[in-house]
């Protein structure tokens, strides 16, 4: 049965992804955990300042979503329907990495 992640250690076994941020949105399907199923929760960490938004296949993000702020990172719940992840800059383009925690 699936834990439920309430912050201290990150279980992180499987390869996520690292993307380049721009001035258009972009997505990428968010990765699967060790068991192979899309997580409970993700790890995203930002290079620079960067917005994020979880959603379908069609999901867009926009200056007024979740803000990562430079060199930092934050778990989100992966909610049930939401298979990608998008991405925009802040002020310069950067990196975003998202990892999916097995802890979940």
């Amino acid at each position: 049965m699936a834990q439920t992640f309430s912050g201290g250690f990150a279980v992180i076994t499987t390869t996520g992804f690292t993307a380049a941020t721009g001035a258009a949105s972009a997505r990428t399907a968010i990765p699967v955990d060790a068991s192979g199923n899309r997580p409970n929760f993700v790890r995203i960490a930002g290079i620079n300042e960067c917005y994020v938004k979880l959603g379908d296949s069609s999901v867009t993000a926009t200056a007024n979503d979740t803000l990562i702020q430079p060199a930092d990172a934050i778990y989100l719940q992966v909610g049930k329907g939401n298979t990608h992840i998008a991405y925009i800059q802040g002020t310069a383009a950067g990196k975003v990495n998202v990892q999916a925690l097995d802890n979940s």
